[in-house]
């Protein structure tokens, strides 16, 4: 088995973790009506996840440098096999759910700390001597984006048109999840016996590398707004947009998941292109793009107009896309060899913080209208820009940023 064929071997497994992390996405509408459960309650379940994402980013990362990549994607695989089984099972019971989404939690951590990682290992000139710049940071987080299209995708399509709305969408989730785990267990190991961490594990839960002030100046402030921008295109927008599409919700929310993630999938492979030619500023592009689709969803609640929020999740889908790839480039450029799956967990960490804003919106629509919150929003995420654009300009790109600490 090449080197470059090897790290495809992985990719299975954190395509299928992503997708059990987001196919519960399309859903909300569903568990609205058949839980029923509340508006504030449905998000805070998409949300609830981060509980199982946080321990399963940095734990994980930690032990898989004790005990190599692979045990720790297998124990991934099997927290979203128990996640799914337990969502199908939970549909009236809340604790039910909210567990089952924290397993869910556990395996999305574990494939973005541990899977980004053994894939940014693989794709190493050690492995595959002939991946293009750019790569190490690309085919991991493009994995997780395509796995969380699919999902949604799939289990949108599945609870609009199937007779069991909360059935099929995990089963299918559940076959995906075999194959993948017959293919990991043939993937190269990285961390063998030799390289191996010793002493306690949790020693490891401390990253030097976090407080690297590029890490803090430029990385932090940008974080969040990766999945804020994926939680408001496809759960904020289908709600703003309810009334005008009947029985269509669902259906709904799976489009603008889908566009959200399938143009974020689609910019990714130019970011390391972008950010050459803006002399290391793909991340202040990114960010300036999210400030401009956050001004268009206060636009679209105000106007609760479906197809002006088609364009509020394409323009979302854009800046995650490039936001996320770049954030991940400047953090592969601080981290050394032994702190890199524990630095990827801490950005993935921070990244998912952003995942509760839907929650934080729709607890608090009783008492401001999305118009007024998503305005607020969009005027903090332009100080963030502007924090980030201050910051950036020492660090200009040259091919040594992948090395540079």
């Amino acid at each position: 088995m090449t080197g470059r064929a090897n790290w495809r071997l992985v990719a299975p497994a954190v395509f299928m973790l992503a997708w059990g992390g987001n196919h519960f996405t399309p859903l909300l509408h569903v568990y609205e009506e058949l839980g029923p459960y509340a508006p504030w309650q449905a998000n805070l379940l998409l949300g609830l996840y981060v509980i199982g994402l946080v321990p399963g980013l940095l734990v994980a990362a930690a032990l898989s440098d004790r005990l190599g990549r692979k045990p720790l994607m297998l124990a991934g695989l099997a927290a979203g096999t128990i996640g799914s089984l337990i969502l199908a099972a939970g549909l009236h019971h809340l604790a039910l759910l909210a567990l089952g989404r924290a397993f869910a939690g556990i395996g999305v951590g574990i494939a973005m700390s541990v899977g980004a990682s053994w894939i940014a290992e693989l794709s190493s000139p050690r492995y595959d001597p002939d991946a293009g710049a750019g790569a190490r940071a690309r085919r991991g987080a493009l994995t997780l984006t395509l796995g969380f299209a699919t999902g949604a995708a799939v289990s949108g399509g599945l609870a609009q048109w199937s007779g069991s709305p909360v059935l099929w969408p995990y089963a299918a989730h559940l076959a995906g999840t075999l194959v993948a785990a017959a293919l990991v267990i043939g993937a190269t190991e990285t961390v063998g016996p030799e390289h191996r961490a010793s002493g306690a594990w949790w020693r490891d839960l401390h990253v030097p590398a976090a407080g690297h002030k590029r890490f803090v100046g430029v990385v932090l402030p940008a974080a969040p707004w990766v999945f804020a921008a994926a939680g408001v295109a496809y759960a904020v927008m289908p709600a703003i947009a309810d009334k005008a599409l009947g029985d269509w919700s669902t259906l709904y929310a799976t489009v603008l998941t889908v566009i959200t993630l399938g143009i974020g999938a689609a910019v990714q492979p130019f970011v390391a292109t972008l950010d050459q030619r803006t002399g290391g500023r793909a991340l202040p592009v990114g960010l300036a793009l999210m400030t401009a689709g956050m001004v268009l969803a206060a636009l679209a609640a105000r106007a609760g107009d479906p197809w002006l929020a088609m364009g509020v999740a394409a323009t979302l889908g854009a800046a995650y896309g490039i936001t996320v790839v770049a954030g991940l480039t400047h953090v592969m450029a601080i981290a050394t060899a032994d702190d890199l799956a524990g630095l990827t967990g801490i950005y993935y960490a921070l990244s998912y913080t952003g995942f509760l804003l839907p929650t934080v919106l729709a607890a608090t629509l009783s008492a401001a209208p999305y118009a007024l919150t998503l305005t607020v929003v969009a005027a903090v995420c332009a100080l963030c820009l502007a924090t980030v654009v201050v910051r950036v300009r020492p660090w200009t790109w040259s091919p040594a940023t992948e090395s540079d600490g």
